[in-house]
């Protein structure tokens, strides 16, 4: 078995792991989200998908401000003392939204100008987008924001294609799941808002 399909595999079976505890909103889905994109790394270089591999050192260094994030998380209540807990899941702040649309945009347009400039991406654009809407989903997922299963809809789609076409079949598998699970997940969320 050579290197890619072994990484591709691996990742696959990490990515399961992650997914089952994201549904379950379980705190310990930032341990696997810092093991899932150290394999990724290696993978996304490996098929010359440059961006994906950046977003892998981001997912990395996400997965420890999610797991701070969650654990640690401030819950003021009126004139109480604040009380530590953690996180609980909410829904996406109206307030958010035109500033996670603008993040998205910049991040897009910079990413992609960065893909064709200094790389050779065949696939610039699905490539940055992709990792732009990641970039914001997962800064929602740290958030504890329900609506964050809607933005990881929208990355799952986009990523099962764009695998398929680079030809890395188990990746790809994996976020067709994940693009099932999403649905789920998001009704599942709505339901544990207090």
């Amino acid at each position: 078995m050579d290197t890619l399909r072994f990484l591709d595999i691996l990742g696959f079976a990490v990515g399961l792991i992650y997914l089952l505890l994201e549904y379950k909103a379980s705190i310990w889905l930032w341990l696997a989200s810092i093991v899932m994109p150290a394999i990724d790394m290696v993978l996304y270089f490996k098929a010359g998908l440059y961006a994906d591999f950046g977003m892998a050192i981001y997912y990395c260094l996400a997965g420890v401000y999610g797991y701070v994030s969650w654990k640690w998380f401030k819950r003021a209540s009126g004139r109480q003392p604040e009380q530590r807990g953690e996180r609980p899941v909410t829904r996406y702040k109206r307030s958010h939204i035109l500033p996670s649309a603008a993040a998205l945009l910049l991040l897009w347009f910079g990413i992609w100008w960065m893909l064709t400039h200094w790389t050779n991406s065949t696939v610039p654009v699905a490539d940055a987008f992709t990792t732009a809407l990641s970039i914001v989903a997962l800064w929602a997922l740290a958030q504890k924001y329900a609506e964050q299963w809607l933005l990881w809809l929208v990355v799952d789609v986009v990523c099962c294609v764009l695998y398929v076409r680079k030809g890395i079949p188990f990746k790809a598998a994996i976020y067709g799941i994940y693009t099932v699970v999403a649905v789920f997940g998001y009704r599942k969320w709505l339901r544990m808002i207090a």
